[in-house]
């Protein structure tokens, strides 16, 4: 697949001016720069993945992924999210987990096409009381 290349923003660097439209637009609000213990990777000028990670645990959270909507329905997101994968893994980080809405079955779908399976749920866990699904995915 071509398109953007991906490239790995870590703690500390200033955050992109389009990953802050991005953020804003697909969240409502805009994370600073990456904390110490944080990655980014993204596809420049449209997509990004934001993850914490436990190095010592082997282990990584997905904070957010965004896709910017002109770019959706491209396999941007599914490019992005098995490179986060597969980089991670290459570290070390091959437990990997995420929360996501119940309601968003566009990014589910994307979790279960590269290879993530449901292990939980937080009841009420949004400020507006909708549950979180919580996903796993393990390096094989």
């Amino acid at each position: 697949m071509t398109g953007p290349r991906l490239q790995r923003l870590s703690a500390g660097e200033a955050l992109p001016s389009w990953v802050t439209r991005l953020d804003r637009t697909a969240f409502g609000a805009v994370w600073n720069a990456p904390a110490a213990h944080e990655v980014l990777w993204l596809l420049p000028e449209v997509a990004f993945a934001r993850w914490a990670c436990i190095p010592a645990a082997g282990e990584a959270e997905l904070l957010r992924i965004a896709v910017d909507p002109a770019h959706r329905g491209e396999g941007l997101g599914q490019r992005l999210l098995t490179a986060c994968q597969d980089a991670l893994a290459a570290e070390a980080m091959e437990d990997l987990h995420l929360e996501v809405r119940a309601s968003n079955l566009p990014a589910i779908r994307l979790y279960r096409a590269c290879g993530w399976e449901r292990c939980g749920l937080r009841a009420g866990y949004y400020p507006d009381g909708e549950d979180a699904l919580l996903f796993r995915w393990a390096h094989s």
